[in-house]
């Protein structure tokens, strides 16, 4: 079975900072949802919201 890598730098996972590493690498995963690095693609909202 081959161990799952860090996505961050691509080393080999630990169990205690899974999926990462290193906290280093889930330090920097952190700042990039942070920043909005990662972002879901979707059309942007309506102006024309209904009144209750």
């Amino acid at each position: 079975m081959m161990a799952a890598k860090c996505p961050i730098c691509g080393k080999p996972s630990t169990a205690e900072y899974a999926p990462f590493c290193s906290k280093r690498c889930a330090d920097i995963d952190l700042a990039h949802w942070l920043r909005g690095d990662y972002r879901i693609p979707a059309e942007p909202a309506s102006e024309n919201i209904p009144e209750e």
